[in-house]
């Protein structure tokens, strides 16, 4: 027998341990999560170290990561992401890697790479499913749609389409003959706005090999091609939308085109704010996985915020989720799941879960909409709390186990109520899955069986059912707005306003989604319907009482909503208005009208020329319930009632004679809010059930809000020289007497930010104080603003904005491996505000930015007796002078050829639509400011604290319109003398550095209208700044932002 000689391999040795250290002990995806945080030149370094270290830095999903992060204005791919990174470092040719081959290692295996190049390189030709789930049907008729699908199960149609011209015109080929220059959003999860011109997206199609592909998904092509919108028209089943009342700059994103090639798609979600949606496939197939309402799908993970119910969601791509969690599912587990073909239309119910995979290139248009079907659901969406959010989405998931011993809804009853379930945590996470930790796949089969088994169970996505979850403490008025709903509080007043008076025959099913009622209630009271928007029911009732005391006429039925504007329930009755105070809670409602009152009081003492230009006021007082029944106290701000006197939130300090309530006292409840997360009253166990009130007479006309955009040039610069004669009359009043303010009980743990060696008046000195507060946590603030930007805006696929100002909203965050969150430092997001994030060169330079010694915004001098003084006027300041607190009044109508009077011209409501029936009016009527409008948020302090809210949100920033302001107040904002010493060229000395320190929010944040020093607000002012001015994202200094925004106030004359 022939010898057989045996040659053996050697042996592999792992390099893994010698090549990477004591960083051998983590996953190889915690290290790549950690280099994420890196930039390209130190992971170009890094690369260097080792040959472990050289593999992981040259992973193009990283790379992709970095480019996306770091991509400013348009991006253009250059072959490979590590390259196309690179290009974006501007760096000299020499230090790009040489088109030579990469270096290889034996000795090195990773799961994780191994998965991940899969799934980058895998074909999906075979991927097609068709189980007859989602049924396809043609020629449907709209009854049949309404009665048989709508509101309750997926469909696929086919004829939609058969007329488009975008049949025949939408092919990769077509739009880049067309629009090969047009530039598109793309949808990424990614810090930036991210844009491609379509011939570079093409380009980008054909070579990429990305796990995650970008996707064109811009709900903006209208505007970027027009011509797209004459392709399609929106199907005949779809063309009820209550959207469609709201103008096209308030309603939230709700069209899309929709791009990707093969790998790209949507991860699983529920569409916002639990609209309906129809998604119509021209070229391509789509796979498409649904599930019920209520039945989270394994691997995804539901966050509600305990504070705002802002609700976000993790999931893996959905390549990855059909790859890796798909296969361990049993088939009672699995979705509904068809695939789409071109030229058919899907219908995607309110609150179904969805994922799409494009097989192959795909081009799409999709649109959500509200109709009769959704709009309660869309409506309890965006009430205030966090249970039903996290219920509609994640069922009985959404709420803790142990309150299930039985699967029994009934368990959460008592005879008061609803007893809900004890949720300690800030961040509810619905539970998820780990197939890395799970190598037998019982624990997957467990958690989709337990899953469905609770949703089965006891979930019923219907009204009455999902109502049971509402927390009937929070009000609409008095609650964080999440940043997760579609629209803002403001326009959702407004579109139900407007639905209110467009849509009368609607007015039943608005009225029941206006209002809220507790569970038990429910069942013997037909007041109304099981969700909440307003709680108008209660506001009425309210409003009721006040009328039939102060004998005014009861509402009308055109008058039982709240209008839009403000804060706080305001009606609208005949020629009257009543405002009740709720914002803040009881004790910030009483100190808002306490401080109105007084300042009333003043104007008539005083005869300043202001009182001809606030509506008078006609009554005030207390509203409360007393034993089931409602009693009304007159108050006109002067001592105590008892009603107020029995909380036990009131200071012994507070005096019972005079205004008790006025603006230093105000003042010092702002001190003790100021610096805190959140800010609660001492208990006010006895005192719930009370609501401030005022009555004031109605002024003929339009607020400027509603103005905007149709007035003439003449009549917004007349509105600025307005503004700056009535600031001019507000400055100038007297302040009341600050004896009593020397005797309030400061912290003496801020007294630090009060030099020893000057004396400062004591009006001056709760100023300083509450700066001082607010200076203590600005990092962490401004680093929570900065990440939450960036979150904010990670998903653009299911982030509808809200406000006028185009924001991206927080909906879906960095992507989930295995249930495990990689990327970015994970932030508990709470109050959030629309927003730019803040440049991070910046943060980096706040602290050295903001003043140590608050007192030097005073420029404090010494007079010649050796006295301290200060060179600034500490006055009244209105604090929220914006476009809804403006009134105009029309003061010629050129055109009407009949001599009557102008008020002839004027309807009900004050508006000029009366004048549509003169003959030849056809030029636009000439409009002038008659009225400054709530007080509300009176204050005292800096003078330029009123010119801030002007600038942003009246002005928009238009530097023409603050200088017109200007010339007519007429008044110093800040004494230069020659004891002062300060210079122009020092920060204290330039005006721009005062108001860039207060800078305010603005409506369009969302937020309640709080004026403070704004790199010291809890909320994310500075994210309007870097909206409203793009090119201040580039800004590498504090210094610039100041002389952009401000820099017309260093040249007024009454600096002088």
């Amino acid at each position: 027998m022939a010898e057989v000689s045996e040659i053996h391999a050697p042996e592999l040795k792992d390099r893994r341990a010698d090549a990477l250290g004591d960083l051998r002990h983590l996953p190889d995806e915690i290290i790549l999560a950690t280099l994420a945080n890196l930039g390209a030149r130190d992971i170009s370094r890094l690369a260097c170290v080792s040959s472990v270290m050289y593999i992981l830095c040259n992973e193009e999903p990283l790379w992709m990561s970095l480019c996306l992060n770091n991509a400013k204005g348009h991006l253009e791919y250059k072959g490979s992401w590590k390259k196309t990174a690179l290009h974006q470092e501007h760096l000299p040719n020499g230090y790009v890697e040489p088109h030579g081959k990469r270096l290889h290692f034996d000795g090195f295996n990773s799961l994780f790479l191994y998965r991940r190049l899969y799934r980058c390189h895998t074909t999906l030709d075979g991927f097609t499913v068709d189980n007859g789930k989602v049924e396809r049907r043609k020629d449907l008729s709209l009854e049949e749609f309404f009665h048989e699908y709508d509101g309750k199960k997926p469909v696929l149609l086919t004829g939609l389409t058969d007329t488009w011209p975008a049949r025949s015109t939408w092919t990769t080929e077509q739009l880049l003959l067309n629009y090969g220059d047009t530039t598109f959003k793309i949808s990424q999860r990614s810090s930036q706005k991210i844009k491609m011109k379509f011939k570079d997206y093409v380009s980008y199609m054909k070579v990429q090999h990305d796990e995650d592909p970008l996707y064109i998904f811009d709900d903006k092509f209208g505007e970027a091609a027009p011509g797209l919108l004459k392709d399609y028209s929106v199907p005949h089943l779809f063309q009820e939308d209550y959207f469609d009342v709201l103008d096209r700059d308030q309603r939230p994103p709700f069209r899309w085109l929709i791009i990707g090639p093969e790998r790209s798609g949507a991860s699983w979600h529920v569409d916002p704010a639990l609209t309906s949606a129809w998604n119509t496939l021209l070229c391509g197939r789509k796979r498409w996985a649904l599930y019920p309402p209520g039945r989270v799908p394994a691997g995804v993970v539901v966050h509600v915020n305990e504070e705002d119910g802002d609700v976000n969601i993790q999931t893996p791509s959905s390549l990855q989720w059909w790859l890796d969690f798909y296969p361990l599912l049993d088939e009672e587990d699995k979705p509904i799941e068809c695939t789409q073909l071109p030229g058919e239309t899907i219908f995607v119910p309110s609150g179904w879960w969805h994922c799409v995979l494009n097989l192959e290139t795909t081009i799409a248009v999709t649109q959500n909409f509200v109709n009769s079907k959704n709009f309660e659901f869309v409506c309890l969406d965006m009430a205030p709390g966090y249970h039903h959010k996290g219920v509609c989405r994640a069922g009985l998931l959404a709420l803790d186990k142990d309150n299930f011993k039985n699967g029994k809804i009934d368990a959460f009853c008592d005879k008061d109520g609803l007893n809900y379930p004890d949720l300690t945590r800030k961040e509810k996470r619905m539970r998820t899955y780990r197939p890395e930790k799970d190598p037998d796949n019982q624990n997957a089969r467990n958690y989709a069986c337990e899953n469905y088994d609770l949703w089965h169970q006891d979930f019923c996505y219907d009204l009455d059912f999902l109502s049971m979850f509402l927390d009937h403490k929070k009000d609409h008025y008095n609650s964080l707005w999440s940043s997760s709903n579609c629209i803002g509080q403001r326009e959702m007043r407004e579109w139900l306003c407007k639905l209110w008076v467009g849509k009368p025959e609607m007015r039943e099913l608005i009225w029941k989604v206006t209002q809220r009622r507790p569970y038990l209630r429910a069942k013997s009271n037909s007041l109304g319907g099981a969700c909440l928007a307003l709680n108008a029911g209660k506001w009425l009732e309210c409003t009721s009482e006040i009328c039939a005391f102060h004998g005014l006429p009861s509402p009308t039925d055109d008058e039982r909503l709240p209008v839009d504007t403000g804060s706080n329930p305001v009606y609208l009755i005949s020629d009257s208005v009543v405002k009740l105070y709720v914002e803040g809670g009881l004790e910030a409602s009483v100190h808002s009208l306490g401080a109105e009152l007084e300042f009333y009081s003043l104007l008539r003492k005083v005869n300043s020329p202001l009182k001809d230009r606030i509506p008078d006021v006609l009554g005030s007082g207390f509203l409360y319930l007393d034993n089931g029944s409602y009693t009304i106290v007159p108050w006109d701000g002067k001592g105590m009632p008892d009603v107020i006197a029995k909380c036990n939130w009131i200071s012994a300090n507070c005096v019972e004679n005079g205004f008790s309530f006025g603006v230093w006292s105000k003042k010092y409840f702002e001190y003790k809010k100021a610096g805190a997360l959140t800010y609660e009253s001492i208990s006010l166990a006895g005192c719930t059930g009370i609501w401030p009130y005022i009555i004031t007479k109605r002024c003929k006309g339009k607020i400027f809000a509603q103005l905007r955009d149709t007035l003439l040039r003449k009549d917004v610069l007349n509105l600025a020289s307005f503004l700056g004669e009535q600031l001019h009359n507000l400055h100038i009043l007297p302040h009341p007497s600050v004896n009593n303010l020397i005797h309030l009980p400061f912290d003496d743990g801020f007294m630090d930010a009060i030099s020893d060696k000057i004396s400062i008046p004591a009006e001056w000195k709760i100023f300083i104080r509450t700066l001082a507060r607010k200076r203590e946590d600005v990092l962490n603030r401004l680093t929570k603003w900065h990440f939450v930007g960036i979150t904010n805006r990670s998903y653009s696929l299911l982030s509808p904005s809200k406000g006028k100002l185009d924001f991206t909203r927080l909906k879906s965050v960095e992507c989930v491996y295995y249930g495990t969150r990689l990327g970015l430092l994970t932030v508990a997001v709470a109050s959030l505000t629309e927003g730019d994030p803040i440049p991070s060169s910046l943060m980096e330079k706040v602290d050295e930015y903001l003043p140590n010694d608050f007192t030097k915004l005073l420029n404090i001098f010494q007079d010649e007796n050796g006295q301290d003084k200060v060179n600034k006027h500490c006055c009244w300041i209105h604090s929220d002078i914006m476009d809804d607190n403006i009134h105009l009044e029309p003061c010629r109508i050129s055109t009407c050829s009949t001599p009557h009077a102008i008020d002839s011209c004027l309807t009900d409501n004050g508006s000029t639509d009366g004048c549509n029936g003169c003959n030849g009016s056809t030029e636009k009527v000439s409009w002038r400011p008659c009225h400054i409008l709530d007080f509300s948020d009176l204050s005292m302090g800096d003078p330029i604290w009123d010119l801030v809210p002007i600038h942003l949100d009246v002005f928009r920033g238009d530097s023409s319109l603050l200088k017109r302001c200007l010339e007519s107040y007429k008044l110093p904002l800040v004494r230069r003398t020659s004891q002062t010493g300060l210079e122009l060229d020092s920060k204290f000395g330039r005006l721009s550095y005062h108001a860039m320190l207060l800078v305010n929010s603005t409506k369009e944040l969302g937020q309640k209208h709080k004026w403070c020093y704004c790199i010291l607000h809890e909320d994310n002012v500075l994210g309007a700044i870097f909206s409203l001015w793009e090119e201040l994202k580039e800004a590498k200094s504090w210094e610039e932002v100041e002389e952009t925004v401000w820099g017309e106030l260093n040249n007024y004359d009454g600096f002088r």
